[in-house]
């Protein structure tokens, strides 16, 4: 039977770079995909001169472990940075138009975005002293904090629009952890800010908003080629068994049943599929992972020629609130963020469509979206010829929904893996669905396996490659 010191069940970005992290650490790792590729929703496809994600458009960073990641795994020549243009504004649909959306206190109260009551409101912030109940949503948060108006113009579209949530049900803490820790420490989202801005308390590095040149598939595809990583597809996983002071797996490949032995296990998937593997070992914490539900997206990608928009681009894209848009949750200019996305002298736009504001739309046929899609856009973008290129993706289970008692859930399932030594749990459904928070818990589970325990100078039974596991079968 094939030894491992960690198993790792799942090749998405999160397996991935868990994997990545151990294996720099010296430790004998594989990782066990289902699919046949690894990255989970993470995909780049080029097609007729475009380039599309099928999740994931960029990384949002401001962390230094994922700066290291970059560095050390070679990725520093592969990115590509957010075009300058892209930085100019960031749109927001009201009034069946495109209004700039600022992201600052004084233009907030400049803009006529908000009402004077709104404006009001928002200026009356420091002043409200009131706290939330725990669990508290992120309507009730925003409401008490800077009232109705920012969240239901503002609030309501980037969680829709970037979580495809729905804010009268989503943890406020989970969503807004940076907000809501303001409040707990300072009182106010205006004072700890400004007590943030005068001491200077940042990171180690600076905020940064980067893909790469071929796409977020050349993260996925470095981080599984890295040294030390063993990733075989095709394995879907039947069985999980504690076994002395490890775990036994067996799984269905391409050329038989496998099994290995591993000292730690992470499942890094769905919590779905996650629940199903332990429905015999642990149906306590099977349960609790069934509980949590998942929205899914539509995109909806279009080429067109440049001369066939008459809106300058000249940002970001636009999110759209719920009250303006009923399906479409926003757009995102793909070709003025990033360079290459496009063919010379076209544009690329990509929409979304659905998540939990419209959990129907991922059921319509491609031609009823790309048409829900075409009549928000041609009068606010100033659309003059149909496009040049279509391409649909559906993302099922696309990103998990923090609604409910969210953060009572993670408790319980942090407090029963403890009763559970060598199994974790790491996936988009804890702690952040972003690239970013994603590569960090990888370095968060393999900084504490690690740590967990004296590790060998070298791991037993560390085979040459996935490709004799017909050889080492196990019935």
């Amino acid at each position: 039977m094939e030894k491992f010191d960690v198993l790792i069940i799942g090749g998405g970005i999160t397996g991935l770079a868990s994997a990545w992290w151990l294996a720099r650490g010296g430790l004998s790792v594989a990782v066990w995909e289902a699919g046949e590729r690894p990255g989970g929703k993470i995909q780049s496809t080029r097609q007729q001169g475009y380039l599309t994600e099928r999740a994931a458009s960029m990384v949002l960073n401001f962390r230094p472990e994922v700066s290291e990641l970059m560095h050390e795994a070679g990725l520093e020549a592969a990115k590509t940075r957010r075009r300058a243009e892209a930085e100019a504004q960031r749109y927001l649909l009201h009034g069946q138009g495109l209004k700039a959306l600022p992201m600052k206190l004084g233009g907030m109260i400049g803009s006529p975005l908000w009402s004077l009551r709104g404006k009001l409101r928002l200026l009356a912030e420091p002043f409200i002293f009131s706290s939330g109940r725990p669990g508290e949503s992120v309507s009730e948060f925003i409401t008490r904090r800077l009232g109705r108006e920012v969240l239901d113009k503002a609030v309501e579209p980037f969680v829709a629009g970037t979580l495809a949530a729905d804010p009268d049900q989503t943890c406020a803490a989970a969503a807004l952890p940076r907000l809501t820790a303001l409040e707990q420490r300072y009182g106010s989202l205006a004072a700890g800010v400004l007590v943030n801005r005068v001491l200077r308390r940042r990171t180690a590095c600076s905020t940064e908003v980067f893909s790469f040149q071929n796409g977020m598939g050349t993260l996925v595809d470095r981080l599984a080629a890295g040294p030390g990583v063993r990733l075989c597809t095709g394995h879907a996983v039947t069985e999980l068994r504690a076994q002395g002071e490890g775990w036994r797996v067996r799984a269905n490949t391409p050329q038989g049943e496998r099994s290995a032995y591993a000292r730690q296990l992470i499942l890094a998937t769905p919590a779905p599929a996650a629940a199903k593997l332990l429905a015999e070992l642990d149906p306590e914490l099977s349960t609790m992972l069934q509980q949590i539900r998942y929205a899914s997206v539509a995109l909806v990608h279009l080429g067109f020629s440049r001369q066939a928009v008459a809106h300058p681009l000249n940002g970001t894209g636009f999110l759209a609130p719920k009250a303006e848009s009923p399906v479409l949750t926003g757009n995102l200019w793909a070709s003025t963020l990033f360079p290459e996305r496009a063919p010379p002298g076209k544009v690329l736009l990509t929409s979304y469509l659905g998540g939990a504001r419209a959990p129907f739309a991922a059921d319509w046929d491609d031609a009823r979206l790309v048409e829900e899609t075409l009549q928000t856009l041609r009068p606010l973008l100033g659309l003059k010829a149909d496009p040049d290129m279509v391409r649909v993706d559906r993302q099922r289970e696309a990103l998990p929904l923090y609604h409910g008692a969210y953060q009572r859930r993670m408790q319980s399932i942090a407090a029963r893996l403890k009763e559970i030594p060598g199994l974790h749990l790491e996936a988009s459904y804890r702690e952040g669905v972003s690239v970013r928070d994603r590569l960090l818990r990888g370095h968060v589970v393999a900084k504490h396996i690690l740590a967990s325990q004296p590790w060998p100078e070298s791991a037993p039974g560390r085979p040459a490659s996935c490709a004799g596991a017909a050889e080492m079968m196990v019935g």
